[in-house]
């Protein structure tokens, strides 16, 4: 009886994986694939199994023109043709071209590589094959001079830059509060004049602090206006215009200025012409405001003969229409006038929109819309 030691089965047993890895390497090596007469680098190798030659999912298929999807174990084929050929790893199961059919050999996986068995899957997807036995090469046809080759690539070019749009000349000329102005008012007046161009009042967005207060303000070709109806937080405070001139070129423009804690109880009275009165295309509105108040009086004609009073009012938004703007200063009383002249015609509805804000706080009184008819 022989005794064999730990150590010698230890030795034995890695002999004997040396001696195996040794005989897939040459069985790896041993067998070549051709296309068309031209040799095929596969890598890794082709494998060798039960008299059938396995080949890495992607390598061959690729060459015969075939598209290779791998997911969760299955292997999906889409050659010329619209042939097709469906695999499972460990099954001997298959479809081709949407039929189901048997293979006496499954599709497995070594390491990071899938193996497919090659003659199934060729014909499958429309290629000769032919095996020389005493060289050990499998033959692969399928009617071209030799595998596909590449398309040259084609040299990239850039895609045509887009046109930009015109930047408008427009500006703000003149803004209140001023740039980088602190002010004494919870509530102060915020208004900006246009420069170098008018714009199109139906395209501007106002923003304070990032928030929409479009619909709250009066827009004009020539400037916005927008008298807050709460108190600002005490602090700094960025105000935003955009839109585009009446041209259609896009203007932003933007400024800061802060505000502080004082509350003035800035208000406008006695407004005259009155709501719903008719005017001439010259006319004269007054009332009476704080003392020594800086009145910006602004006066447009609309497509209506009337229309439901708003807080935010458009001037000049419409085909044909028209606006004048007006600045005075209360009197000492706090009594002003301002004389307004708009090219209007007889039976044509006008909006009438007074602001008022406090010489020293920068304090804003609710604005006063009026609608009045053209006699």
């Amino acid at each position: 009886m022989f005794h064999i030691t730990k150590s010698a089965r230890a030795v034995a047993a890695a002999a004997g994986a040396v001696a195996l890895c040794t005989s897939i390497a040459l069985a790896q090596a041993d067998v070549s694939v051709t296309l068309n007469g031209a040799p095929l680098n596969l890598n890794p190798a082709p494998q060798e199994r039960a008299g059938r030659v396995f080949v890495p999912l992607r390598g061959v298929f690729e060459q015969l023109g075939a598209s290779v999807v791998y997911e969760n174990g299955t292997i999906n084929a889409q050659g010329r043709g619209n042939r097709s050929v469906s695999l499972h790893i460990g099954s001997t199961q298959a479809t081709v071209d949407g039929q189901p059919q048997t293979m006496d050999v499954a599709p497995f996986i070594i390491g990071a590589s899938t193996y497919v068995p090659l003659r199934f899957v060729s014909q499958a997807l429309g290629a000769s094959v032919n095996y020389d036995a005493s060289n050990r090469i499998v033959a692969l046809g399928n009617g071209g001079g030799g595998p596909p080759q590449a398309p040259p690539p084609r040299a990239m070019q850039p895609p045509p830059p887009q046109a930009q749009p015109q930047r408008s000349p427009l500006t703000l000329a003149a803004v209140q509060p001023a740039r980088d102005e602190a002010v004494a008012a919870r509530r102060p007046t915020i208004e900006a004049q246009f420069g170098a161009a008018m714009a199109n009042p139906n395209s501007i967005r106002i923003e304070l602090d990032g928030l929409n207060v479009t619909d709250q303000a009066s827009r004009s070709p020539r400037g916005v206006v927008f008298s807050p109806p709460s108190d600002l937080q005490s602090g700094k405070h960025e105000v935003r215009i955009v839109g585009t001139d009446v041209d259609g070129r896009p203007f932003d423009g933007r400024w800061t200025f802060a505000s502080g804690t004082s509350t003035v109880s800035n208000s406008i009275t006695d407004v005259r012409p009155g709501n719903g009165a008719s005017v001439h295309d010259q006319f004269t509105v007054s009332g009476h405001t704080m003392p020594g108040a800086r009145v910006v009086v602004q006066v447009g004609t609309v497509d209506r003969p009337r229309t439901e009073m708003v807080i935010g009012q458009l001037f000049g938004g419409g085909a044909g229409n028209d606006n004048v703007r007006s600045e005075v200063t209360a009197d000492g009383s706090g009594n002003f006038q301002a004389p307004i002249t708009i090219p209007a015609h007889a039976g044509q509805g006008l909006t009438l929109v007074v602001d008022s804000t406090d010489a020293q706080t920068k304090s804003a009184a609710p604005r006063v819309v009026r609608n009045l008819t053209v006699e």
